[in-house]
């Protein structure tokens, strides 16, 4: 691991420093105090493990001078030994809060679910997954606006699209991008035959606002009577919603909410969205060069995960991780253990980047 000089710890704890200093002064606007608290709040843990080091190597190097008097040696090169061991983890501690951190990674995410291949075993697949993510996401203390949905006859989704908000949603999410892969008897299957199916999954960060600056005129909005299975109305107001952003192509429809005026401001939420992520990717593909995503690419064809009900097994392809709790999983909380995994190989892969760097 690339050895984190002497010189940049003490940068990084003048900066906290200043912070902290610059956070007391008595003439600090409201907004200026607002702007250092949240760069001090984000200072703070990287300095503390800057700290944590600093302490440690200047504790070694004491003790290697105490080795050399006969009367302190053996005590001295037993809490050597100790630090020593220590210092490889504090060191490794630093270096992953000094890793480049996604700007999205505390933003509320847009979660979509699509069935793929199929027919209705996809659609009851997909409304399994949105169930697991709902469960997980309580777990996690997080809260679920479902945005639209498209219902199957069958049960599931053909689709659906909700929106997560809490702490960290996105950065916990965004490896779940993918398709995923369920192999399981249907219930429509008479002769016990077991099928494959698949739904994908997209996970976005959501914008804000100030992120993504829509002009009226680069709209087409039409409004039109919505309707639900069979052709049926659901109800006699023209309050459905579909919104063409021109210069991109990109078309959001909303139907679920009985206003226009909801609908609307759902689309725009949808919209803001994907126009958000588009910009990401481009971001994204003129710094491949510097670093591609370690352990996914984000793309929606990719096959990420199997879920095999026979052998009760979820298999994640990109970490060549299997948990034989399949049940656990579904249920929400167990996702969790699949989810710290792929943070972690991320991490790692980000880690020896840096080293080869």
């Amino acid at each position: 691991m690339t050895r984190i000089s002497d010189a940049r710890i003490a940068a990084i704890e003048m900066r906290r420093d200043e912070l902290q200093s610059a956070m007391s002064s008595p003439s600090l606007a409201p907004e200026e105090f607002v702007r250092f608290s949240k760069d001090y709040a984000e200072v703070e843990p990287v300095a503390a493990a800057a700290r944590e080091v600093r302490r440690i190597r200047g504790e070694i190097d004491a003790l290697k001078e105490m080795v050399a008097d006969p009367e302190m040696r053996e005590m001295a090169e037993e809490e050597l030994a100790a630090l020593e061991r220590s210092l490889p983890e504090a060191e490794r501690a630093l270096a992953v809060k000094l890793l480049p951190r996604d700007a999205a990674d505390e933003r509320a995410a847009m979660l979509e679910i699509r069935a793929g291949t199929g027919g209705d075993e996809a659609a009851l697949f997909a409304g399994d997954l949105f169930r697991m993510y709902q469960r997980y996401a309580e777990s996690q203390g997080w809260r679920v606006e479902l945005i639209s949905a498209s219902a199957s006859d069958v049960g599931g989704f053909k689709e659906v699209v909700a929106s997560v908000t809490g702490q960290g949603v996105f950065a916990k999410l965004k490896f779940e991008s993918g398709v995923h892969r369920v192999q399981r008897v249907p219930a429509t299957e008479s002769g016990g035959r077991i099928h494959t199916s698949a739904a994908t999954v997209a996970v976005l960060p959501e914008a804000e606002d100030v992120d993504v600056q829509i002009d009226d005129k680069d709209l087409r909005i039409d409004v039109y009577r919505s309707s639900g299975p069979g052709g049926q109305s659901v109800n006699t107001t023209d309050s459905a919603v579909r919104i063409t952003h021109l210069p991109s192509g990109l078309v959001v429809i909303q139907q679920d909410e009985k206003s226009q005026h909801k609908n609307k401001a759902k689309a725009l939420k949808v919209l803001r969205t994907r126009l958000y992520e588009l910009e990401r990717e481009r971001l994204a593909s003129e710094r491949a060069g510097a670093r591609k995503s370690m352990v996914g690419s984000g793309d929606r064809s990719e096959r990420i995960r199997t879920y095999n009900f026979p052998q009760g097994r979820v298999t994640d392809h990109r970490i060549n991780l299997t948990l034989h709790r399949l049940p656990e999983i579904l249920e929400g909380p167990g996702l969790d253990e699949l989810v710290s995994a792929l943070l972690a190989e991320d991490q790692a892969q980000r880690l020896a980047t840096l080293d080869e760097s």
